[in-house]
């Protein structure tokens, strides 16, 4: 969370809608993205309505803000594996790593009802 208050403010021309997907009213349908898929890593659309997933999405939310040459680091051979592994780990830990899961336990509110 404390990346996207930072994302937020530095959004200063509101290039970026962030959705909560724990959100009561968040409605999986309109992605058309399975619940699971949702939770298994991070999801963004572009402007053209493209879906774009992982480590791509932080590119894209940083080049919004400004950072395109943090960017262009990143896409360096070696670091990109790197990075690209590194989120694999975090998004598949998040929620304990972030300290919303105790024991072996994690709970997640509101999870939408499959169809």
């Amino acid at each position: 969370m404390r990346e996207i208050r930072m994302l937020q403010r530095r959004d200063k021309h509101r290039k970026i809608k962030f959705t909560d997907i724990s959100s009561e009213h968040f409605d999986k349908d309109s992605v058309g993205i399975s619940w699971n898929n949702l939770m298994d890593r991070i999801h963004g659309r572009r402007p053209d309505g493209t879906i774009v997933e992982g480590i791509e999405v932080f590119r894209e939310l940083y080049r919004a803000i400004g950072l395109g040459p943090v960017v262009a680091l990143t896409r360096l051979p070696g670091i990109s594996q790197i990075l690209n592994l590194g989120y694999h780990l975090f998004a598949k830990n998040r929620l304990r790593i972030t300290g919303r899961c105790t024991d072996e336990t994690c709970p997640v509110h509101n999870r939408p009802q499959e169809r």
